[in-house]
This record gives structure tokens, sequence and C-alpha cells, in this order.
């Protein structure tokens, strides 16, 4: 290239997505490229999609559209989950140039550098989902004090309402050794703070190599990670993004409620609070044993925050069995819910499934589930009011104020006076702010 070019990514979807999005930026970044925001004026438009919900069409028609309001001439390369399923339809949007699936998602630069893009129609490069079969490591960097580390990719998982075994292929991670590498890499330029990603990273361990169509047993499990990773002293924390309950082992818990650097908090996705639901579903655990986790965690580290994901309107769910959940959830010690709409998605069992809720009952549904998070949210952080705990200052939220997390994910908000941005320091618990903000003072104790 004569001169740079410049080059912008957008990401939608997990926290996962960004730390592809992040390495792919290096990447371009190595080969001398001008790394600029999505919402400036660039040669090239790198948006990474999502296909958890029904509305993966329409936000990447949106943000192309966007793309090419600011460069008209510029070139639109759409990759992620959405590129693997439906390459066709995206390369049918106006305005795309190229689509990447899985495999090729990190081989970006072979695409565009050589053979250039012209705009004679989309080109897609989108194979087998069986050929994403190795492991690209990433992590996020430079946009906030918390960095997100890819540990594990892909699922053997069969859940009826997913697409994501046939968007990001079988279930494969990294080794321990290059994980820590990495962590201890980030520590040495700034990050105070990891949370470790994957689609199931309690799964940890699955190699990429197969012979004879078999799969080496594993070299190490989820629990041999956490304690290597416990020992990168440049890192003071880390957090565990999203791990299935029925892979929580009492083994886990135990050891981060005895780790300096672990936070107290843990996400287990739930989906549904009734066995029927759960069976349908095919998801790999009961109601019993997920009220089981939640106990050990709370006996283990009364002060642990825990989220929880839900999914409403599922097939086949009545009335009654929307009130267990909501039942099931309302007597349970979690902190917060994520609350999904269920939406049919394309080559799922759950698709060709009776019994399908009306929209307007989902989003109803949706609303209550919502509501309750708000008041679960709202009692966990009221019960740590005039306590202390330890805050990562992360953001400025005025000129006036700095954002954080405690140790134990409370939102904090703080005078800029009280402390710095990438400063780890104890804040004394004041007052709640806007229902959902916690005000907090520094504290020597």
């Amino acid at each position: 290239m004569a001169t740079p070019r410049t080059v912008a990514f957008h990401t939608l979807g997990c926290k996962l997505n960004y730390s592809e999005t992040s390495a792919l930026s290096r990447l371009f970044e190595e080969k001398g490229y001008q790394i600029g925001g999505f919402k400036e004026v660039a040669d090239i438009y790198v948006i990474n999609t999502c296909s958890v919900t029904d509305f993966a069409d329409q936000k990447c028609r949106q943000t192309v559209r966007g793309a090419l309001r600011r460069n008209p001439d510029a070139h639109i390369v759409v990759t992620g989950c959405y590129a693997q399923l439906k390459p066709q339809e995206i390369a049918d949007i106006p305005g795309v140039d190229l689509v990447l699936g899985a495999s090729e998602k990190f081989r970006m630069l072979d695409y565009i550098e050589p053979f250039g893009m012209g705009k004679a129609g989309a080109k897609v490069y989108a194979g087998d989902i069986r050929e994403a079969n190795t492991f690209t490591s990433s992590f996020s960097f430079g946009d906030r004090t918390r960095s997100f580390l890819k540990v594990q990719d892909g699922c053997d998982y069969k859940c009826t309402f997913c697409t994501i075994p046939m968007a990001r292929g079988a279930s494969r991670s990294n080794g321990v050794e290059d994980v820590v590498a990495q962590a201890r890499q980030l520590g040495e330029q700034g990050a105070r703070e990891i949370v470790l990603t994957g689609v199931n990273i309690g799964d940890f361990g699955n190699g990429t190599a197969v012979i004879e169509g078999i799969r080496p047993k594993k070299e190490a499990l989820f629990i041999d990670l956490i304690r290597e990773l416990d020992k990168v002293e440049s890192i003071p924390r880390f957090r565990i993004s999203s791990i299935e309950p029925n892979l929580v082992t009492r083994e886990i818990l135990e050891f981060i409620a005895g780790s300096r650097r672990f936070m107290p908090h843990l996400h287990m996705p739930l989906q549904s609070g009734n066995n029927k639901q759960l069976r349908e579903m095919k998801r790999r655990y009961t109601r019993e044993l997920y009220a089981e986790r939640v106990r050990w965690i709370k006996e283990l580290m009364p002060h642990a925050c825990i989220g929880v994901d839900v999914i409403v309107g599922f097939p086949g769910e009545s009335h009654e069995d929307f009130l267990e959940t909501v039942r099931f959830i309302e007597s349970l010690p979690v902190s917060y819910l994520h609350v999904f709409t269920y939406s049919e998605r394309p080559n799922t069992p759950a698709e060709q499934m009776k019994g399908v809720v009306p929209m307007p009952v989902r989003k109803e549904r949706n609303t209550t589930l919502r509501l309750l998070s708000r008041k679960k949210q709202r009692a966990f952080q009221e019960a740590f009011l005039q306590s202390t705990r330890s805050v990562l200052l992360e953001q400025d939220k005025s000129e006036r104020m700095l954002g954080g997390y405690t140790d134990n994910y409370i939102p904090v908000c703080v005078p800029v006076s009280e402390g710095n941005v990438n400063e780890i320091t104890n804040i004394r618990l004041e007052q709640m702010h806007d229902d959902l903000i916690v005000a907090g003072y520094r504290s020597d104790s």
C-alpha cells in the first residue's frame, strides 16, 4: 500500500465478539492500517455480527447503512455468527462487499489485500462449520481498564433453541500456558481486570487435534486454568463471564471463595425455572441442581453477585409454567436477570415445536421478569449500603463523577476527587442514586 488505509470496526453481540474484534483490529494495525472509530470516515468498515436474536438482520442492515452514509465509497466487510449462518442473506444487503464465515474470520487480510474488493457484488467465503476446528486467541485491550480474554470457543451442547454450534463449531480451547502468558501481557500493559470469555468456558480443555475421528482427552480442566491464573500477580482481578450450572463444581466455588484475584461474581444461565421447559430445551440440569449451585455459592461467598439468563415464551410454555419460573427465581438469592424473549431460529429443533407462544404474551412475560430483576438488583445493592468494598474505577461518568464496579459487581459512582481511572480503591457505599447506581466515597478502612 502506498498510503495507509483506514479501517473501523463495529461489534454486535457478546463479550466474546468484543475480544475477537480487538484481535482483528490488531491484525490490521500490524499490517500498517490506521484504526479509526466506526462513526468516523474510513476506507473499510468491518462489522462483527451476532445471531442470538431475530434482530440480527435488522441490526446488520442498519449498521451497513450508517457506514455508507459516512463514506459511500467504503468497502463493507461482515463476519461473525450471523455471517456463518446466513452468508447469502448478508451478501444481498446493498453495500456489502465481503462476507466471511467462522473459519475465514481471522484470515480476513488474506481476502482483502491480494484480491481487493470491487463493487460488482459481495464475495462470500463461509465454509462448512466443521472447518472451524482450530482455536484463535483474542483479547480486548485499549478501550477500557477491563479486558475480555477468550479462553474457549464453540459448543458441544445441543440446546434446542440455539444456533451457536452451527455458527462457531465444536468446543475447543486455548492451552493453560498460552492463557497465562496472555494474562501476564495484559497486566504488563496496564489492564487491572480480566474477564474470561468463551461460548462454554466451563468446558475448557478440549483440544483441536482430531485423530481418526477421535478427539483426545482433555489435558486440563477449567479448575486447572483458574488455579494458574490466580498466580498472575500483575492482574489484581479476574471475572468469569458465564458458566453453565452443571459445570459449576464445588471445587471451583471453594477455590474462588479463597482466591485473592477471582471476584465473587458468577453468571449462570437458568433459561427456565421449570423442569418441563428445561427438558424441552435439552438443558443439562434440573431446577433442583440450579438451586443447589446457588446455595453453594451463597454458603461459601454470602456477598457474591449471581447473574441469571432467562428465556421467556419458549414453545409450550404455559401461563402456569411461566408463573413457576417466576416463583422459582423469587425464591433464589440471585442478584440480577438477563431476560431474553424467545425468537425462532432457523434449523433449530425448537423452530418446529408445537405450542407457539404469541409474541404479545412473550413481551408481557419479558416485562414481568425485568421488573423482578430490578427488584432483585436493588435488594442486593441495598444490602451493602454503609459497607466498604474495593472498586475498580473504569470511566468518566461526567466532569465530576467516575464510574466503576465493586468486587461483587455493584455499579458505583464516586466524585472525581476520590480516585483515578484504572485505580482500585476501597469505597464506602453511602446511598442509592437513580435506583440503580450506588454513590460511594473513599474509605481508608
